[in-house]
């Protein structure tokens, strides 16, 4: 007499698979939403990029950065995207502050602080932080220190 030969998974070997699967989204889940977070907050350095350069090349033309005229040619976001709510600049320190939505964070608006610098070869540098500590770990890594 021959045995029959087994077809198909017995029912402990499924129920391993979907353990394993099951592990593994409850990983994946939320290293997703955090990647979502830092990409939606992210939005707030690409909507300061065009003011960084026109403020850079109004610096470099001063010389240094002046008490007043560092923001000439700089207009404040006029319409709020998903992501972003506003962004200003200081026409003192030339510095711009892009502020994120609240649903773009965790808790709160998280703000990014762009402020410039001169170097000693009289090159625009700028230095990024943020607001709050609660945004320290979605934010862009450059920032990732809180505005004093």
């Amino acid at each position: 007499m021959k045995k029959k030969q087994q077809a198909g998974f017995t029912l402990i070997e499924l129920m391993i698979v979907v353990a394993i699967i099951g592990i593994l989204a409850a990983i994946a889940l939320p290293a997703y939403q955090d990647f979502t977070k830092r990409a939606r907050v992210s939005e707030a350095l690409v909507a300061a990029a065009s003011a960084k350069a026109t403020i850079s090349e109004n610096i470099a033309n001063a010389g240094s950065i002046a008490a007043t005229g560092n923001c000439a040619g700089y207009t404040n976001l006029a319409t709020a995207t998903d992501n972003v709510t506003s962004s200003s600049c200081d026409d003192t320190t030339g510095a711009i502050t892009v502020t994120s939505t609240q649903g773009a964070g965790d808790t709160a608006a998280c703000e990014i602080i762009l402020t410039p610098t001169m170097n000693a070869d009289d090159s625009v540098i700028w230095e990024c932080t943020t607001n709050a500590e609660d945004c320290l770990n979605i934010v862009p890594a450059e920032c990732r220190s809180v505005a004093g």
